[in-house]
């Protein structure tokens, strides 16, 4: 079990300053979607050299043009990269064969997935590695829990781990932990905490 931590809407400085702070306590640096709109790869490169002990994922949510974006990320030097479980088929088939060609992972985002449970089965037998619960930062407020989602693609994974991601807290890691994820994704827990070090090695130690 991996712990990930997303950063979006950081500076590529404050990052590295936080990073430097919790960097014994994750597995996986996450450049946000947000932050890749605003930087470019710069981050990628910046945190996989500065990090090399770290897996970094780039959170590039790709929909289209699936081989060329993956590559983009993957020459970077990102280990791992997003694409949306709503596209096409061959568009995951691009990104797996630019993941093949650069020993690279790729992670399938259910957000706005209607069937989960078929998708999951369909990219489970594609050969994704990852397959992500993905609650929406806009509908966090509501409460929704990506619980519910992560117990139906564990129920259907033969092959990829699973993943779980929006919102997650030292108050809701123990349910997480104990339905089983191969990486949880946290961002604001850790960044925004009053103490960065202390939070991250709770929610570490949570997860053993």
């Amino acid at each position: 079990m991996k712990l990930q931590i997303a950063l979006d809407t950081l500076t590529i400085e404050e990052c590295i300053m936080l990073l430097d702070e919790v960097k014994d306590y994750v597995d996986i640096i996450e450049v946000g979607t947000p932050f890749l709109l605003e930087e470019g790869n710069k981050p990628v490169k910046i945190f996989k050299e500065r990090y090399p002990q770290l897996e970094v994922l780039a959170d590039t949510k790709i929909m289209d043009a699936g081989e060329y974006e993956a590559e983009g990320a993957f020459k970077a030097g990102a280990d791992i990269v997003t694409v949306l479980g709503v596209t096409n088929d061959a568009t995951i088939e691009g990104a797996l064969k630019a993941a093949k060609k650069y020993n690279g992972k790729v992670m399938m985002d259910m957000i706005c997935v209607a069937d989960m449970a078929k998708r999951t089965q369909q990219m489970d037998a594609m050969g994704v590695d990852y397959i992500c619960c993905h609650t929406a930062f806009d509908i966090q407020e509501t409460g929704k829990n990506p619980l519910d989602e992560l117990v139906v693609i564990n129920q259907n994974i033969t092959n990829a781990k699973s993943a779980v991601a929006g919102g997650v807290k030292l108050e809701t890691i123990d349910e997480i932990v104990a339905e089983g994820a191969g990486v949880i994704v946290v961002g604001g827990a850790i960044s925004n905490a009053k103490d960065r070090i202390a939070m991250a090695k709770a929610i570490k130690e949570h997860m053993k």
